[in-house]
């Protein structure tokens, strides 16, 4: 068996998904700079995905499902995931997003598994509170060992995909790592890198 670990915003998705649910209450600049900062490794992921999720509180949970249902496919991930799937791999996203996007997503792609956030709400309404297991700069990797270790599949027989800095952990993990579309900071440490917004480029370098 092989395994493929995608990230999922700006990887999978072609966007943010807390951008455009900050888009939703006008607050996508503000929310935007927070996430470049992440992303770029200035900021701990962590903190800055409790100061984004903060500013949705009050945004009503059916305009995040929304949303959430109808966020933009990457070019070429449907075409990527299939074709993997095809090789032999077991296809995975890792999120520091939400289940309200991963979900629907990874049921029109047809990933095997999703690992992401949970946005907390009450009486309908986000809360500004979030919860899960994709909440530190080390969650990714940490998660991708542990299916390694359950399922046997080796780091040799590993892909890991991502854009930002909290994909970092993942590529500890991976005999394959690829900076899509990535910061720098991803770049410095992957052995493909992809600068095109075509997620199939991919399948020329495995």
């Amino acid at each position: 068996m092989k395994l493929a670990a995608f990230d999922f915003d700006s990887t999978l998705m072609d966007g943010e998904t807390l951008e455009f649910l900050a888009r939703e209450i006008g607050i996508e600049q503000e929310v935007k700079e927070i996430t470049d900062s992440a992303m770029r490794g200035e900021i701990d992921f962590f903190e800055s995905l409790q100061k984004r999720v903060a500013l949705l509180k009050g945004l009503n949970v059916e305009v995040v499902d929304r949303v959430c249902s109808n966020l933009p496919m990457m070019n070429g991930a449907f075409e990527t995931v299939n074709e993997l799937k095809k090789q032999g791999y077991r296809v995975i996203c890792f999120s520091g997003g939400f289940k309200n996007a991963t979900i629907p997503f990874a049921q029109k792609v047809g990933l095997d598994a999703e690992f992401s956030n949970i946005l907390h709400s009450k009486d309908g309404v986000l809360t500004g509170l979030v919860g899960g297991g994709m909440l530190f700069n080390d969650s990714k990797g940490e998660m991708l060992k542990r299916i390694q270790s359950v399922t046997g599949i080796t780091a040799e027989n590993t892909i890991a995909v991502g854009d930002g800095a909290n994909d970092l952990s993942m590529f500890k993990y991976a005999g394959k790592k690829v900076a899509f579309c990535a910061k720098p900071v991803l770049k410095k440490e992957a052995d493909i890198i992809i600068d095109y917004k075509d997620l199939t480029f991919i399948l020329d370098n495995i």
